[in-house]
């Protein structure tokens, strides 16, 4: 059970550079909302630094965080990929890839090395991101005869959410998004209309 109706994502692009024993590690955050923009994002750092040793990656989707991936790319297992992770974990950002890019610098870090060395990189990045807060919200349909939409508009005004009319010549149909924490009570006011319909679209 959600206790929030928010979610954090970054606003901003950033990047560092950590060096260790002589390995570079080139971190990036991107904000990304779906696995195309991820792989986009990917291609482009593997083209740009095509001579690196790694690319390595964790990524998280979603207003709930439900979706997310790590990568080791060639690195010992759980080296690099979870390292990131759980840097990311640790801000609450979600709809957010980090890759780090690593150079071998000729000495060996061994695996508490190497996950100090991706942990630090990462940490450092993050921390030059803008945070900005998100509502998470709940979107419907509401749906009725023509001349009865002042009902949904009135239930609307009271809780202060929008609607958004859409075409159709059978019947009045909206779109609405309510934030989460509202959605159940705004769920209960629907059903003692009359003649109302609401449908579950999905979480935004």
């Amino acid at each position: 059970m959600l206790l929030s109706d928010s979610y954090f994502e970054i606003e901003n692009h950033t990047d560092s550079l950590y060096k260790s024993k002589g390995s570079k590690f080139y971190a990036f955050a991107f904000k990304v909302m779906t696995e195309a923009d991820i792989k986009e994002q990917l291609e482009a750092l593997r083209k740009r630094y095509s001579d690196a040793t790694h690319h390595c990656y964790a990524y998280v989707l979603g207003a709930q965080s439900l979706v997310f991936r790590v990568n080791d790319d060639g690195e010992p297992a759980n080296t690099a990929g979870q390292p990131i992770y759980r840097q990311i974990k640790k801000t609450g950002f979600t709809n957010i890839l980090v890759v780090v890019v690593r150079y071998f610098g000729g000495t060996m870090l061994g695996v508490p090395g190497l996950i100090e060395a991706y942990s630090l990189s990462v940490a450092e990045c993050l921390d030059k991101c803008i945070r900005v807060e998100k509502k998470i919200r709940e979107l419907y349909t509401l749906a009725c005869n023509f001349g009865q939409e002042n009902e949904i508009y009135r239930l609307c005004r009271q809780f202060n959410i929008a609607v958004d009319v859409k075409d159709n010549a059978q019947q009045f149909l909206a779109e609405v998004k309510i934030p989460l924490l509202k959605a159940d009570a705004f769920k209960q006011q629907v059903k003692n209309l009359y003649q109302i319909n609401i449908k579950y679209i999905g979480i935004e």
